[in-house]
């Protein structure tokens, strides 16, 4: 029998998250103990208001105020407060000391995770970061372990559930963006500030995680590119429809090789938009607030995890499967392991990214309008492959469909079209991905 030492964890937060993982750290504490080796000691749980209501019941001796020193004491601390500080600095602590870390906190290990990850290298300690992306969907392990000795070519996924939530509601509801954040915030998918979510900065913070592990590359969070779904209207919607498409938010991460069949002077791309998917790529059939990540392996091939992106009982899997796996490495003894980075190769400028894409002009309905629309396009190297013109009232709708061209050329066609005496305005400009 194992008579390892009962393991001190130190819980930082007991919010929906927080909450589920202290009642499961104590209600299956023997049988987590038995998987691990040695007894979880729920020490305590760090709260900012130890009065507050709550979704569980937790027992009132547990709950302090007094973060600091309740890191302190610790040999485990579970990070579920999110933002970046307090957060940061309890975790830098944390590690000095010796104690591994589990968090959920996606934009703290997006912006510093190689600070944590270098100060865990330093004492030997451990960062586990598996709820930080796509919920209970296993996807950072198979990343940094499984697929380990494979090559990486892309990491594509819906990432948000918000987002998600809300543009199925417009596909399938024919709700407005406004009608269907307004139902996403009264079922508790979307905050009272809803931001991070619909503006594309929450999938962009998982963008870099995913790009740096993926890619054995640092990837800053500066360098994703961003755009959020609020430009998604009714009409865009009802086009895509009309083509057999959806429009999702995702991330893309992925390796832009360079044609030498050497690795080393391959880059990297991530970045966060809507794109236009036909109704049968696997991504459209993610439905309300559901995550799936698409991963595209040399040898291993095309690989989906798909399932839980938020939610508290589900989130607390993660951490969970985290807690266990930090509290086994103690049981057994070796120092933790920081993500690898050892290619640091090159991050690609967005304008070198290539894309179909479709643009929906207002134009002047009279001829040779379209004609002078398309020497455009010409005039900046972007070939057009469809066009479809709508004439009504004095004006006309135009969509062009591009082949692939790179995203400085579309963006030096938009700068000229908004510069065209016979173009009223660009109603939408979307990505198409096959």
């Amino acid at each position: 029998m194992n008579h390892y030492r009962s393991l001190r964890v130190a819980l930082l937060g007991a919010g929906s998250v927080g909450s589920q993982v202290a009642r499961l750290l104590l209600e299956h504490r023997d049988e987590l103990a038995a998987r691990v080796g040695a007894p979880l000691e729920l020490v305590g749980i760090g709260v900012r208001d130890v009065h507050a209501k709550r979704d569980v019941e937790l027992p009132q001796e547990l709950l302090t105020d007094d973060l600091a020193t309740l890191v302190a004491g610790a040999d485990i601390v579970v990070e579920l407060l999110g933002g970046i500080e307090p957060a940061r600095t309890l975790l830098l602590d944390a590690l000095a000391a010796g104690a591994d870390v589990v968090t959920a906190n996606k934009a703290l290990v997006a912006a510093h995770g190689p600070e944590l990850f270098q100060a865990a290298e330093t004492v030997g300690a451990q960062v586990n970061y598996e709820a930080a992306v796509g919920g209970a969907i296993p996807i950072i392990r198979p990343l940094e372990q499984s697929l380990a000795g494979d090559r990486v070519m892309r990491v594509m996924g819906i990432v948000n559930g918000t987002t998600n939530f809300i543009l199925d509601r417009m596909h399938t509801e024919g709700s407005t963006l406004e009608e269907a954040l307004a139902i996403a915030t009264e079922l508790g998918y979307a905050e009272a500030d809803p931001t991070a979510d619909i503006e594309g900065y929450d999938a962009a913070s998982k963008a870099t995680i995913l790009a740096s592990l993926a890619f054995h590359t640092e990837v800053p969070a500066e360098c994703v590119h961003r755009e959020g779904i609020t430009a998604v209207t009714d009409a865009m919607v009802q086009q895509a429809e009309r083509t057999g498409r959806v429009l999702k938010l995702v991330a893309i991460c992925e390796r832009l090789e360079d044609g030498s069949g050497s690795a080393s002077g391959d880059r990297v791309s991530a970045r966060v938009h809507p794109v236009s998917l036909p109704a049968t790529h696997p991504l459209a059939a993610v439905r309300e607030a559901k995550n799936a990540i698409f991963v595209t392996a040399e040898s291993a091939g095309d690989l989906m995890f798909y399932g839980a992106g938020a939610g508290g009982p589900e989130t607390a899997s993660a951490v969970l499967g985290d807690l266990v796996s930090i509290a086994r490495r103690h049981v057994l003894g070796g120092p933790g392991a920081a993500p690898s980075t050892h290619a640091d190769l090159a991050i690609a400028p967005f304008g070198d990214v290539l894309a179909r894409h479709e643009l929906a002009l207002t134009v002047v309905d009279r001829p040779g309008v379209l004609a002078g629309v398309a020497g455009l396009f010409a005039e900046h190297g972007v070939s057009v492959e469809s066009v479809r013109q709508d004439p009504a009232d004095g004006e006309a709708s135009l969509v062009l469909g591009t082949h692939t061209a790179s995203e400085a050329r579309i963006a030096a066609v938009l700068d000229a079209l908004e510069a065209h005496h016979d173009v009223e305005r660009i109603d939408s400009v979307i990505r198409l991905i096959d």
